[in-house]
């Protein structure tokens, strides 16, 4: 069981307390709160370099130092409530402390008065599998016949790999979870020019993989967020050394750093489906075209020409709307809708997170030419898209069951 040292502030008052232990229970982990005595506070406070009034949050930066000074904890959950702004500055100092100070797995989170079981589990399960799969995940070829399914909220996808080769892909939106991974098996193995007796071994992720673990023979059952890492970092030749990874989803998004290959930090959701690929396909329907060509649209427009005023999506189209019918071009509406979503992006993540060099954008919408270009703009920065983006969750878990089979 992993042991994994909480440090937050305001978890007991608000109620999430139960729920927190609930899911660690779920996924198999132990939470603790670092010893500390009161001499040790103001140390920790001196120590780390920030100076918070509230008493909650200097006990907090007393737990991160007792973390460094050998606290057993195999991993480190950071939390802090998102209203509070003092807090959100402890946080960060006290993430970059520890990351300086120990080579801990450390997930942070801001959490609301309501946070879901499912924002936690995915934190935690992470959690666990960086803490007690690290010499899988430091693996950085694949060997063998190894199939890779992606089981995602709106796609999923699969990829056959043979001996740290791409032989074979398939695609589909996801209707049922197990109908739309037989699809994409089939489409990959009949690329692969190969059959189900093939393949050596079965790496499944995302929404759906529990149930494809009950109803398919699967070898490796993993979360997202370590897959997509490993995936992105193959597909972008960047196993080694730092890295920054943005996978904006259908109805999620995930903003990860790496190191070696491995997420050390990241940050998942979004204010709702206004900042997502979702939001782009209700433009594109509404310009009448589809997702790919609202991308090379906007390469055309002027968003400047759009007045964008919410993070809704209903609300956000209905701007586009009213461009459109102010007389703005398409080009123009199409260039609004992804710096929109770039935007909130930007702003609901992105300040969580340190940005690292190369930035590399994977997943369906990295194939929007618009929405590169804007997330370029906002960050300044060359956004690296690799081959094969959409397919870094599957290519990551047909990598690493190889190391398992």
């Amino acid at each position: 069981m992993a042991r994994i040292a909480q440090i937050s502030c305001g978890t007991e008052w608000s109620g999430i307390q139960d729920l927190l232990e609930k899911a660690a229970n779920m996924v198999g982990a132990e939470l603790f709160f670092p010893e500390v005595d009161l001499e040790s506070i103001d140390k920790a406070v001196e120590e780390v370099g920030v100076n918070a009034q509230s008493p909650n949050l200097r006990l907090m930066t007393a737990r991160a130092k007792a973390v460094v000074d050998g606290a057993p904890a195999e991993a480190v959950l950071l939390l802090t409530c998102f209203r509070c702004a003092e807090g959100v500055i402890t946080k960060h100092a006290i993430r970059r402390y520890l990351q300086e100070k120990t080579k801990i797995p450390l997930v942070m989170y801001s959490f609301t008065e309501k946070p879901k079981l499912g924002e936690l589990l995915i934190r935690l399960e992470a959690l666990v599998t960086l803490a007690e799969k690290k010499a899988l995940l430091a693996r950085e070829r694949q060997e063998g016949i190894t199939l890779g399914i992606d089981s995602g909220s709106s796609t999923t996808k699969a990829v056959v790999m043979m001996d740290n080769e791409i032989i074979g892909t398939g695609w589909t939106p996801t209707t049922t979870v197990l109908d739309s991974a037989e699809k994409v098996k089939r489409e990959a193995l009949e690329q692969a020019k190969l059959n189900g007796r093939d393949i050596e071994g079965i790496g499944v992720t995302g929404y759906g993989r529990f149930l494809l673990k009950e109803k398919m023979s699967v070898d490796l059952v993993q979360e997202e967020l370590t897959v997509v890492s490993k995936g992105t970092a193959f597909l972008a030749n960047r196993q080694r050394g730092e890295a920054m990874v943005i996978d904006i989803g259908g109805l999620d998004n995930k903003v990860m750093t790496l190191l070696n290959g491995v997420p050390d930090n990241f940050t998942m959701g979004g204010v709702c489906a206004g900042s997502s690929g979702r939001f782009l396909e209700l433009a594109a329907a509404r310009l009448g075209v589809d997702v790919p060509t609202l991308g090379k649209l906007a390469l055309r427009g002027d968003p400047e020409r759009v007045k964008m005023d919410s993070y809704c999506a209903i609300f956000g189209i209905q701007d586009l709307v009213s461009g459109l019918a102010s007389g703005v071009s398409k080009e123009d509406v199409a260039a609004a809708a992804c710096r929109s979503v770039a935007r909130q992006v930007f702003e609901t993540q992105l300040q969580e997170i340190d940005l690292r060099q190369p930035i590399i954008e994977v997943g369906g919408t990295s194939l929007v030419d618009g929405l590169v270009k804007e997330m370029g703009e906002i960050l300044n920065a060359d956004i690296v898209v690799p081959r094969f983006p959409q397919f870094g969750g599957a290519v990551g878990a047909a990598l690493l069951v190889s190391g398992v089979v």
